[in-house]
């Protein structure tokens, strides 16, 4: 099975290289006039576990300011989230102006994992899809600029890459029973995600399909998407120089042997 794709066209590591430097330097110019001109950004990633949403997102911030620039991935709701207004754990995350939040899997659980795995009612997923796009509407009329992107890997890509977290210790983390068994529940979460676009890609709020089996040319389209559909402006950088320093008056630092200093295993290192 796949996605009626054709095999993924690797792209140099050069190339890939000296663009994603060029589409950061444009990224840290859309984050200044996010800030300057108290603007929100929303920007949601869903996609198939191992689709390569994580990788892109931490290229997109990677050079951006944290404190403008804010991931939100949330964890399973608690007993108490479960019973208020789906949305409302969301709406918390949402910018205020002058920030940026990326959702690492977003609202859409309900219409994904949860419609598949069957952790939410037949009545709780269809009210979801009535209220998503006047939800997404309301946000969207307040000012909010909100890009969602739906990463698409095929089958056989993501199998290769769940076998790769499972082989390397620092990346076993990412895999869980529920991200395996998806395997399994091809076919239903691609159904899943068909209804869900029927019913929430709508002229307010499209939907835009990243094709991610390459993932170095995921990261590379999509970001350049994104900086396509946003009006932004460079915004000229305030002028800082540094001020001479000044003459020493007679200070000492305090002997070493007063303070403990982190041993140096660098200097036992050889090649």
């Amino acid at each position: 099975m796949t996605d009626g794709r054709n095999g993924p066209q690797r792209l140099a590591r050069s190339a890939y290289e000296r663009e994603l430097r060029r589409l950061q330097l444009e990224l840290a110019k859309l984050q200044e006039w996010i800030r300057a001109e108290g603007r929100r950004l929303v920007v949601v990633f869903e996609g198939r576990d191992a689709a390569g949403k994580g990788s892109t997102i931490k290229r997109v911030t990677e050079r951006l300011n944290p404190r403008v620039a804010r991931i939100v991935a949330l964890p399973v709701p608690t007993e108490r989230e479960r019973t208020q207004w789906y949305f409302q754990r969301y709406v918390a995350e949402l910018p205020a102006a002058g920030e940026i939040v990326l959702f690492d899997r977003s609202w859409y659980n309900r219409a994904g994992v949860e419609r598949v795995m069957g952790f939410c009612t037949d009545a709780e997923y269809e009210r979801f899809l009535d209220q998503c796009p006047v939800f997404e509407r309301l946000l969207v009329q307040d000012g909010v600029m909100l890009r969602k992107y739906w990463f698409s890997v095929s089958d056989t890509v993501q199998e290769q890459r769940f076998r790769n977290r499972l082989e390397d210790p620092t990346r076993r983390w990412k895999l869980s029973a529920m991200d395996l068994e998806s395997i399994t529940r091809w076919e239903a979460y691609s159904r899943a995600k068909d209804d869900m676009f029927a019913r929430t890609d709508t002229p307010e709020s499209p939907w835009y399909v990243v094709e991610s089996d390459d993932k170095w040319s995921a990261r590379i389209n999509m970001i350049t998407h994104l900086l396509s559909t946003v009006p932004y402006a460079e915004v000229p950088a305030p002028v800082l120089e540094l001020p001479p320093r000044p003459s020493p008056t007679g200070y000492r630092r305090a002997p070493r042997e007063r303070q403990t200093y982190v041993p140096d295993r660098a200097a036992l290192l050889t090649d």
